[in-house]
């Protein structure tokens, strides 16, 4: 079978990024003897874009994967692959962000990452007996360590996941370099509307994860691939309702990062780009009850920066 031409969009930064991405953060971690195949079939069928981080324990196996398909020919150099990995909370500190990016950098065996994400805002210290403790999150400073991820040629592009609009207005207050990306939760379920239009305004570019609900996960939702709208539009389409509900996040402008270890559905979830939803199921998809899945209740503490959900989201919830 012949592989699927995936389209870019061109970052802020000036490079490019396939708007389709492969997610591979799971609980529990796939183990390398089954991921590495996946990956490596997965970048056989068309995917560009492998979506990593410190937290998912995956980035060994995408760092095989990578070399395994430059190996067999399925791409002629590590450049024509986009790998994303993120920095985990322990390591959002000013002074273990350029290490922790050398040493996820170290488990892929790459020179470089083409996007590294501070993957929330929100920094934790290993207290004495190994738990995580919350503390303040320095954004300025924490910011400033990305941007010398930037500079010293260790990261293409930088962003941010699970930011606030208040988050990001923040950020931009002094940034240097701006945010690339920010990966947030999105899908019919959780729109994003607010988040899309702001960050169309400032040149962020919105990337979704969780773009069917996470459903299985064990803080997932079935609000996608349970909704009685998109089973109707998908079967007047002869679609699937994954591809409906991802061709809606390709029409909002936005990428995708989708999380399918099965090999008939990663292939399908590729078939989103030569058709188009109507302004009738755009209407009628509007209409699907909202809720945000995602909501880092761990993140929350009386003791911590944040002591609601409405201050980690800055009501954005």
């Amino acid at each position: 079978m012949g592989s699927t031409r995936i389209p870019e969009i061109i970052l802020n930064s000036g490079h490019k990024m396939p708007v389709i991405g492969l997610g591979t953060g799971a609980y529990p971690a796939l183990p390398a003897e089954q991921l590495v195949p996946l990956l490596v079939d997965a970048i056989a069928a068309g995917y560009r874009h492998i979506d990593t981080a410190a937290m998912y324990r995956t980035e060994e196996s995408v760092g095989r994967a990578v070399a395994e398909a430059v190996q067999r020919g399925l791409v002629k150099s590590r450049d024509e692959l986009f790998i994303t990995s993120k920095l985990q909370m322990s390591d959002s500190h000013h002074d273990r962000v350029v290490p922790a990016l050398q040493e996820s950098l170290r488990k892929l065996e790459l020179e470089y990452v083409d996007l590294y994400l501070i993957h929330w805002p929100v920094s934790m210290k290993i207290d004495g007996n190994n738990s995580n403790k919350l503390v303040k999150f320095e954004m300025k400073e924490i910011w400033e360590a990305m941007e010398n991820c930037c500079k010293m040629g260790l990261a293409k592009s930088i962003g941010v996941s699970n930011f606030s609009t208040v988050k990001l207005s923040t950020l931009l207050q002094n940034a240097t370099i701006q945010p690339a990306v920010n990966q947030v939760e999105m899908n019919v379920g959780w729109q994003q509307q607010k988040m899309v239009e702001y960050c169309k305004e400032k040149g962020i570019h919105v990337s979704a994860w969780s773009p069917l609900g996470a459903r299985g996960s064990p803080w997932g939702s079935n609000a996608v691939m349970g909704s009685p709208i998109l089973y109707h539009i998908a079967a007047a389409k002869n679609k699937t309702i994954a591809q409906v509900a991802l061709r809606w996040i390709y029409e909002q402008g936005a990428s995708m990062i989708v999380r399918s270890f099965n090999r008939e559905r990663m292939k399908e979830n590729l078939q989103v780009l030569d058709w188009e939803l109507s302004k009738e199921d755009a209407e009628k998809i509007k209409q699907i009850p909202q809720n945000r899945v995602g909501k880092g209740v761990d993140f929350v503490s009386p003791d911590g920066q944040y002591k609601s959900l409405e201050e980690l989201w800055d009501g954005e919830i």
